[in-house]
């Protein structure tokens, strides 16, 4: 999914639109390889740290130190996040904006906090690996659109840039009320792990209504879009009402009485899919721009 994005953004937003571009096909599949391995990375060492609770909460899933041993783990996490922090180095210099480089040092380096640390907080865990989430379709913006921004294209510069913003926004709110959702479906394991997570702390039911109301206010938001701006393309309209909008409704209708595991888990899968559709509707922006 994180490919498909970043290829969306570049493919389907950005060409289509004739915008002023920094990256040729060479370095934009660089910059993806670059986040694919730093997320890679990020994936085995929350792996690594997390076999005590995936012990309990997914013993079938387990592959560090079932599969492949700790250290072989560890030694995949270092070397993948060099390639990545590397190549995102190159990517830099490419655009010739080597300050960008700091945001893949500051990537990884939340990565390793968060599956070390941070995850076990109330909250906290959830918002920065959504905020990483969100970046990593910013980051095409960023290294697309910045480095050639002048003031005579500054403003379609700027107002594609919004567009990709508000895809980060969106995947942002989905990836929190997802994780909160992951963090009732792991109680148990959790628990015993001596996590701080926000169903630990403020029970199932309250933690249960806060991904209620995020789905309910996200729903709203998505159908003031609709009603507001895509009133005038009835293919983008109908797309969003059945493929985003719709699929939401079912989300919070289901969380009104999920009570089982296989319940939360059913939830968890059909956000993964709302996060797709949405990602899938910047295909729909040529059509949403000319209307």
């Amino acid at each position: 999914m994180l490919v498909l994005v970043q290829l969306l953004i570049k493919y389907a937003l950005l060409e289509p639109l004739g915008v002023q571009v920094s990256l040729n096909t060479f370095s934009i599949s660089l910059l993806i390889l670059a986040t694919v391995f730093i997320a890679a990375a990020g994936n085995i060492i929350n792996d690594i740290y997390d076999i005590e609770t995936d012990t309990i909460n997914k013993p079938n899933k387990l592959i560090v130190g079932k599969h492949i041993t700790e250290q072989t783990a560890f030694n995949c996490f270092i070397a993948l996040n060099l390639i990545g922090v590397g190549l995102g180095f190159y990517v830099s210099h490419l655009v010739g904006k080597n300050a960008f480089f700091a945001l893949f040092v500051i990537i990884s380096a939340l990565l390793y906090v968060y599956a070390s640390y941070l995850k076990r907080l109330f909250l906290i865990g959830n918002i920065i690996i959504s905020l990483l989430v969100s970046l990593s379709i910013l980051i095409v913006g960023i290294f697309e659109l910045l480095p050639v921004i002048t003031p005579e294209n500054q403003y379609i510069q700027l107002a594609v840039f919004k567009i990709i913003f508000y895809y980060a926004v969106f995947a942002f709110i989905i990836n929190l009320i997802r994780e909160i959702i992951k963090d009732i479906e792991d109680i148990e394991g959790d628990t015993k792990s001596g996590m701080h997570t926000l169903p630990i702390v403020i029970g199932t039911s309250k933690a249960r209504s806060t991904a209620f109301v995020l789905t309910l206010f996200t729903t709203m938001a998505i159908s003031f879009y609709v009603i507001s701006s895509l009133y005038k393309t009835p293919i983008a309209s109908g797309y969003f009402i059945f493929f985003i909008i719709g699929p939401l409704i079912y989300v919070f209708i289901k969380l009104l009485t999920a009570k089982t595991k296989q319940e939360y888990r059913h939830i968890s899968a059909m956000l993964k899919l709302v996060m797709l559709s949405g990602m899938l509707s910047l295909l729909l922006y040529k059509y949403i721009l000319l209307s």
